[in-house]
């Protein structure tokens, strides 16, 4: 639509250079064609301002159960020494004892040498422990911890404490 308007307007500046009696009225003719896209364009523009309106809020989904860490049982953990010396291999079983398919958990283990009953805290490692276990199975994960180290010492008798920190679940399917 536009270029047809330009392609008159054209015509229009053309005719009038060539004839001389259009000359007289080509001024006119152009100051009205300006007139009416100028009023056009501000009734377009006022129009479409009064449309718009604020956007709608998206809808409020309920985000999806997150399984409870109480729902969540570790059984047969153990822990093997690995290279270099303070770190370890953790090995295990994680049930899902919940209602929402999980995805993984938060794992923090604390170790300490206790020997002869006297305990001396030597680390915290948290592991992310990826792990999608479906409602009311169990599946084996294995993961690697590491605790600081000192020259010369070694564990005579470890301690493991351990507790899951976080539970993530996956929406049904």
């Amino acid at each position: 639509m536009l270029w047809l308007v330009a392609l008159v307007c054209v015509a229009i500046v053309y005719l009038a250079a060539r004839f001389s009696r259009f000359r007289r009225w080509a001024e006119p003719i152009l100051s009205v064609a300006v007139a009416i896209a100028l009023l056009s364009a501000f009734i377009i523009w006022i129009s479409d301002r009064g449309e718009r309106k604020a956007p709608a809020p998206e809808p409020v989904t309920t985000a999806p159960a997150v399984p409870a860490t109480e729902n969540i049982s570790l059984e047969g953990i153990t822990f093997e020494q690995s290279q270099p010396e303070r770190s370890f291999r953790l090995r295990g079983t994680v049930t899902n004892n919940g209602q929402t398919p999980l995805e993984y958990f938060r794992l923090s283990v604390t170790l300490e040498d206790c020997p002869q009953d006297a305990c001396e805290k030597i680390g915290d490692d948290t592991a992310l422990v990826l792990a999608r276990v479906p409602v009311g199975q169990a599946k084996p994960f294995e993961t690697f911890l590491t605790f600081p180290s000192r020259e010369g010492e070694s564990l005579t008798a470890p301690k493991w404490t351990y507790q899951v920190l976080e539970v993530r679940g996956a929406a049904s399917r």
